[in-house]
This record gives structure tokens, sequence and C-alpha cells, in this order.
């Protein structure tokens, strides 16, 4: 069944071509097209074009429907093109002439519009619960952990005192910049699209403002036109808060792996959490944290992949619209994955609390002795030469003492600020 049926069919290779995945991927789309055709239902009851009986018939149907889609037997079959086709299909089948009413004064397109936005409000929710839960650990393991010292690095080169505490709250602050991305994605989304049907609304007297309020919309998309245009905007938006998320999952998986190796041995885990080899008896390879890094570099190349496919169409509906599912909505279902994961891992992590003991990180306390003669009144050049003099002929003897005491340094980590921070944002 195709909604736009005039009384002759397609090839089967034009079909195939043109439907692609779409049955697949609408069925994540469901809930969120019977929830909008309810909602324009109960419009069309307010402007007179569906009697009060038509409209409790079409709502007694679709809720029905939003059961078997919530036990999880809704499926659409090879003879429907999409979702909106197979619940119109059943709607009629049931109601007859009532069914056929509700594609009244709406278009499939801005269907699409308020079933993505509708799915993107619910997924970013979902986003930033996970990555609160991640946050919500880091801090914990930054208080636990606040005392034990590992090396600093720059350049791949030993360079300062650093501390787990601060590893771990490092990555937790971090995760504040995504919420604060996740929620900008999330007002672009807040924008109510329905009734703009084909791009360019309707001769019915529509009244927006009640499927705005009735979908809990901050807002609707006032222009028609703009409204059209917000698809593939939404989308590249929260691909582009998904893809800061996933740049800071992929840099702590990355030094998850480099801290796991036995060159570095500053963190390990239980043998239930890592793989071995078919042929090395002694490896416990850092499996998960390996695909979490791949995955969310994957991630980080979606905005561009939705660029692409967006930045050259004008303004008007177009079929390369269709892609963007493709890429969105496997997407989130991976990074909730990976913060899931990550947060699972982590719970369980075992860090070294002797790391430097080890003569190799003597130069590491290289600036505490600088900054030592300093206050003792040596100039700071000065200073910088005698500690660089004695690091030359080999006489560097350091204190291995470390005196931070400012604002998010080792000795003054702020994790309650930095909570009260995750909490403003997060709400």
């Amino acid at each position: 069944m195709k909604l736009w049926d005039k009384g002759f069919s397609t090839d089967k290779k034009i079909d195939a071509f043109t439907v692609g995945n779409d049955r697949e991927l609408d069925l994540v789309l469901a809930k969120y097209d019977v929830i909008g055709s309810l909602a324009h239902a109960k419009m069309l009851e307010k402007i007179g074009v569906l009697t009060a009986t038509e409209c409790n018939d079409l709502e007694r149907e679709l809720n029905l429907i939003l059961e078997e889609i919530s036990a999880g037997e809704f499926v659409i079959g090879n003879e429907f093109e999409d979702v909106h086709s197979k619940i119109e299909h059943l709607l009629t089948k049931k109601l007859g002439d009532t069914g056929k009413k509700i594609h009244t004064a709406r278009s499939r397109n801005d269907q699409v519009l308020v079933d993505m936005h509708l799915y993107l409000k619910d997924e970013i929710k979902d986003i930033k619960q996970y990555v609160k839960d991640l946050f919500d650990l880091l801090i914990l393991k930054a208080e636990v952990h606040k005392d034990v010292l590992l090396p600093g690095y720059t350049h791949f080169q030993v360079a300062m005192p650093s501390s787990f505490g601060l590893w771990f709250s490092a990555y937790a602050e971090s995760l504040i910049d995504d919420v604060m991305m996740l929620n900008a994605a999330f007002l672009v989304a807040d924008q109510n699209p329905l009734g703009s049907a084909a791009g360019y609304g309707s001769s019915f007297p529509i009244d927006r403002q009640f499927t705005t309020d009735f979908l809990h919309f901050k807002t609707l998309k006032y222009n028609s036109v703009a409204a059209q245009m917000s698809r593939g905007k939404v989308e590249k938006t929260t691909a582009f808060a998904m893809s800061s998320v996933a740049g800071t999952l992929s840099k702590l998986a990355m030094d998850v792996c480099l801290y796991m190796s036995q060159n570095f041995g500053f963190v390990t885990f239980p043998d239930s959490l890592t793989t071995g080899s078919s042929i090395m008896p002694h490896k416990k390879n850092p499996d998960v944290f390996e695909l979490i890094r791949g995955k969310c570099n994957k991630i980080q190349s979606l905005p561009y992949e939705l660029t692409l496919l967006t930045n050259n169409l004008p303004s008007g509906y177009h079929r390369d619209l269709q892609l963007l599912k493709e890429g969105l909505i496997p997407a989130i279902q991976t990074l909730k994955a990976c913060l899931e994961l990550a947060t699972f891992s982590l719970e369980q992590i075992q860090v070294n609390p002797n790391i430097l003991q080890d003569e190799m990180y003597d130069y590491l306390f290289s600036v505490e002795e600088v900054n030592n003669l300093v206050q003792q009144g040596m100039p700071f050049r000065d200073a910088y030469k005698t500690v660089g003099k004695q690091i030359q002929d080999n006489t560097f003897s350091p204190q291995r003492k470390v005196r931070h005491t400012h604002a998010g340094s080792i000795g003054n980590l702020c994790l309650n600020e930095i909570s009260v921070k995750m909490k403003a944002v997060f709400a």
C-alpha cells in the first residue's frame, strides 16, 4: 500500500530501491507516528473535520496499535511502503471511511518530521541519562583515588605529576560540555513541525498550537517552509551533539587502552572484562575499550555524512532526506551502548597505587623542583636553568612531593563544584 497510490504500480526494482530499509527503521518511529496521528485526529475534531464519534474511534484504534508496538508485535510487511501507510491501512481496515480521513490536512513530510522530532527528544533525554550515569561514576572514582598519583604526559613524554582523581574528574567535567551540546540539540528538536504538510501549509484552518501543546513541544516551527527545512537540520544538530559525547568517550577509551598496556601498567580490569589471544596465553586485551574507541570515532563522522547529504539541497522536500535515518538511528543505539559499557567496565577498574616508585618517573618532579627554588627566592629563569643542569649532569634527585592547592589542581579537585555545574546543565 502506498499513500500516493493513483491506480498504477511502479516497477519492483524501483520499489526496492526507493523504499530501501525504511520499513526496518520505521519500526523505531512507529510509536511516534501513532502519537502524532492521535494529536492530528484530535485537532481535526477541534476544527470540525472529524465528529466526536470519529475521533473517539480513531483514538481507540490508535491506542490499540500503540499497545501492539509496545508489545513488540507491530510489523511492517513488504506490501507497505512505510510506517505511515501501515497505520493508515489498519485504521481504514477497522473504521472504513473514518480511517481514510486521518490524512486530511497533512502530508507524509510533516509526519516524518514530527516523528523524528519526538523520537530525538526522547533519545536525547536517554543519552543525557547515560552520560549522567558515567559522570557520577567518574566523580566517585575521582574521590576514591584522589591521592593516587600517576604521570602526566605531553608529546607522549613524561611531563608533570597528575593523579587518578585529576584524570577521572577531567573526563567527568568534559561530559558537562557534551550535555550542553545535547541541550542545544534538544531545543532544536523541541519545535513542532506538524501542520507544515508538504512544506507549504494547508487550506484547512488547522490549529497548530493545539498539536504543539498536545505533543508537549515547547514551541512550534511557525513558518511552514522553515518546518520542512528542519528535516536534516534537526538530525545534523543531534549528530553534532552525539559527536561531542563520542569524542570524550573515544579519548577516555584510548587512555584506558594505553594505561592497560604492560609498558604502562597504570590500570587493569578483572579477567571477565577482557579478552584473550588464540595463541598468546598471557594476553588481557581491552577489546571493550578498543571497540568503544572505534565505534565512537565512527559516530564522530556522522555529522559530516549528514552534511554531505543535505548541504546542496534547496528548500522543499527531496528523497535524499530519507537517507538521514540510515546513519542516525543506528548511531544513537551505538552511542548508548558505548556509554553503558564504559560505565559498566569502569565500575570495576583497578588502579596501580605505586606507579611513581619507578625511577623512570624522577623527571616528573622537575617542575616541582623549579617551583621550590622560586619560592625560596630564586628567579624563575635561573631556577629553570639550575634544575636543567642537574638533569643534564645526572645529579637531579627529586623530593617527590606535590604541593598543588589551586582550584582544579591535584590538591583541590573541586569535585563538588563540578557536580553542581553538571546538575545545573542537566536540569
